[in-house]
């Protein structure tokens, strides 16, 4: 077992949190994930209190462990989504797509434990500062909104800047990639697009095999000049995106082009006009299998990565 300070923090059994995917990280995927052990989280997204009320309490009603949700800052409804976790008290909840600083003094007064994602060491410093417990620092390699710094150099630097825990995100799918996040300093993971290939999830079976069909360069990163990347699986949505990258298009058109393609491939299927978001850790993802063996799976491997580096040392 690998028992850090995210364990303690968060009173789990494995420092592996589900990311926070919007259509995907619902409550039951959410409860596996909690029951197996790690910290299942349910992405908010751009969904209003209403509907998270009810996966909340779905949640509560499949695991009896901590769970989490994951509120967007660019949220229409982030008002009401926060209202709503500080009055249901939930567990944890974790940031994205922005600064969550004004909201932190209400969420910790409720006793909630916040951890934004940061893609920066200078949001990392500001955010320890404002009083957060931890931060996922989360690099370029990742599925769906990214920053600019890959994984393996963005962990470290957030490490040496901040005393708080860092859990390492964006490009991990086994047990290698654990053991690698906590050789950068990192005292957790974690991990989306490995956890959309669950038995659990409930996302389509076609989104399900586009992840398990990607090769190592099959995503693509479209809407850099709206400031806000994404990173997909390519098809005709991507080039589509690239094409309004090209000729400079307004950002209307982009938000025309993205209006509701995310949840036309995560629930009804279609990964050929739709938005696929998932990493680049699609290329390590072969199976489909239940969130208790995937677990197991990555804290075997890790093991085993551990003792063969152990191996490696000249007396």
């Amino acid at each position: 077992m690998f028992k850090t300070r995210i364990c303690d923090l968060l009173g789990i059994e494995y420092p592996i949190l589900l990311g926070g995917m919007t259509w995907v990280s619902d409550a039951k995927l959410a409860a596996a994930v909690s029951n197996e052990g790690g910290l299942g989280i349910i992405a908010a997204g751009a969904a209003p209190a209403s509907f998270l009320k009810q996966e909340i309490i779905k949640a509560r009603e499949l695991t009896h462990r901590p769970f989490g949700v994951n509120v967007v800052l660019l949220s229409p409804y982030l008002g009401e989504v926060m209202e709503l976790v500080i009055e249901e008290k939930v567990n944890v909840v974790t940031t994205g797509a922005g600064n969550p600083g004004p909201y932190i003094p209400r969420l910790k007064e409720a006793g909630i434990k916040v951890i934004p994602v940061v893609a920066s060491v200078a949001l990392a410093k500001r955010l320890e500062r404002a009083g957060v417990d931890a931060v996922i620092a989360e690099g370029m390699e990742s599925g769906g909104h990214i920053g600019e710094v890959t994984t393996l150099c963005l962990v470290p630097q957030v490490v040496d800047a901040v005393k708080i825990p860092v859990i390492a995100a964006g490009g991990i799918a086994d047990g290698r990639g654990f053991a690698s996040a906590l050789a950068l300093g990192a005292e957790g993971v974690q991990m989306g697009t490995r956890f959309v290939c669950s038995t659990e999830c409930s996302a389509h079976e076609n989104f399900k095999m586009a992840i398990i069909k990607a090769r190592d360069r099959d995503t693509a990163v479209t809407g850099g000049r709206t400031g806000h990347p994404v990173r997909c699986i390519g098809n005709r949505l991507s080039r589509a995106f690239l094409e309004l990258d090209e000729r400079k298009a307004p950002l209307e058109e982009y938000e025309k082009l993205g209006a509701g393609k995310l949840r036309q491939a995560a629930v009804e299927g279609d990964v050929v006009e739709c938005s696929v978001m998932a990493g680049q850790s699609s290329g390590l993802v072969n199976d489909i299998k239940p969130a208790r063996e995937i677990i197991m799976s990555i804290m075997e491997e890790a093991h085993r990565t551990l003792q063969r580096l152990r191996d490696l040392e000249v007396a």
